[in-house]
């Protein structure tokens, strides 16, 4: 079995992603499973959507093209979200795409194979709860049994059974079945907050995803068990102390919420996806596809221009590890793996110059990441007999502005080596 760090490495090369919530919340353009928990709407009439859950202009190898050209390297997929809508054809469940939807069809494996075939990884999202199971608990909201045990039929020994073990039991052969179907790189799951560790129960999930597939890579949401930190929406303003991943909507809706306008500028989203990655961190974009299979063109025109700026910028993204400290330079940083180049990102234009300070190394060249263009520049009160290095002054001309991030990269003789105070210099790890 591979170590931790062996099974993560990908995960922690990869920078950006896609993450994708399809599902019936689409055609009524409600929050997806929980629009039913708050008994917004009834459990009867937000199955109802499924007749309306076409899929007629699903075209998965064109999703997967339009994220592989964004400079995306992996993708997830709800494969069921909390209200139990499997988007496979699944064996343990009728409530599928293929059983239950107008698509009538499996919806998942083209997306699999779509992903696979572009040389992306294949990431699987999961909700451990269920909550039109007729034998999950707890449910907030009034459900028709009778039809819940056809959607869910059970085996002629699971009657004398437990409710939670006949729950398990059903849990336990969804995700095998997953496994077994596809193989997936990662496994991003949700709802562990509804039952503690012990109850789903979470180690003894892990260690069978990992027997199922010794390399997948496990997000946070299971319990203490997960690989990385999974946090949501909003940037975490220090570095985790291990790999991570922002999770973050365009607009503020996770499924195709037509109403929901408030979209986030492409400029908001490359800043974003540079303050991750300057943390060391991925980003996971999320779109939201109509019933349809269409992707809204907002959702599209952003996921095109994170493309345009990661493909010119495409140095200064992959093949990158976690930035300076704030204080050296007055905005993120990344470096270069072999530690012998700082990208600086200038969110404003361009205006006279930047510095760079307590950096000890020789500067060698600086450019402009993106064009062929060197920036000219001069270090300031440097005293060498102190160690003090002095500070860089970088003049940025505003003919070199990026029309959302400006990239400016600082080429160093050796590995770089940080000063920090009078006679006191560290090198990074």
């Amino acid at each position: 079995m591979k170590s931790y760090d062996e099974r993560m490495q990908w995960f922690k090369d990869a920078k950006l992603g896609v993450f994708i919530h399809w599902g019936y919340y689409g055609v009524n353009g409600i929050s997806e499973s929980w629009s039913m928990y708050h008994q917004r709407i009834t459990w009867e009439d937000y199955m109802k959507q499924g007749e309306q859950f076409t899929a007629e202009k699903y075209d998965p190898k064109e999703w997967a093209q339009l994220f592989k050209s964004m400079g995306a390297d992996y993708v997830v997929m709800t494969s069921k979200h909390h209200d139990g809508l499997a988007l496979w054809d699944s064996k343990y469940s009728k409530l599928d795409a293929k059983d239950h939807a107008k698509a009538g069809r499996d919806l998942y494996t083209p997306y699999v194979e779509a992903v696979r075939v572009a040389g992306m990884k294949v990431g699987v999202y999961y909700s451990l709860c269920d909550w039109s199971h007729p034998d999950y608990s707890p449910i907030t909201f009034p459900r028709d049994e009778k039809t819940l045990r056809k959607l869910y039929p059970q085996g002629k020994t699971e009657k004398y059974w437990t409710e939670w073990q006949r729950f398990q039991y059903f849990n336990f052969n969804q995700m095998r079945e997953l496994f077994d179907n596809y193989t997936p790189d990662l496994v991003w799951f949700d709802g562990d907050w509804e039952h503690k560790s012990h109850e789903w129960p979470s180690r003894a999930i892990k260690d069978s995803l990992l027997t199922w597939n010794p390399n997948v890579v496990v997000n946070s949401r299971l319990n203490q068990y997960g690989d990385y930190n999974t946090p949501e929406q909003d940037p975490p303003i220090l570095t985790p102390d291990r790999p991570w991943e922002l999770c973050m909507t365009m607009n503020t809706s996770w499924g195709y919420f037509p109403t929901d306008t408030d979209y986030k500028s492409s400029k908001y989203l490359v800043e974003t996806l540079v303050e991750s990655i300057s943390k060391g961190g991925n980003l996971l974009i999320n779109i939201g596809p109509k019933p349809n299979g269409e992707i809204a063109e907002e959702q599209r025109t952003r996921l095109e221009d994170i493309g345009r700026w990661v493909q010119k910028h495409d140095e200064a993204v992959h093949g990158t590890v976690a930035g300076l400290e704030y204080g050296h330079y007055f905005g993120p940083t990344t470096l270069s793996e072999d530690r012998k180049t700082i990208y600086l990102y200038n969110f404003q234009k361009p205006s006279e110059f930047v510095t760079l300070k307590g950096v000890k190394n020789k500067v060698k060249k600086i450019r402009v990441v993106g064009s062929d263009q060197e920036l000219e520049y001069k270090v300031n009160d440097s005293a060498p007999w102190n160690e003090i290095p002095g500070i860089v002054q970088i003049f940025t001309p505003e003919n070199i502005a990026d029309e959302y991030v400006t990239v400016i990269a600082v080429e160093i003789e050796g590995e770089v080596e940080l000063y920090r105070g009078i006679g006191h210099a560290i090198e990074l790890n």
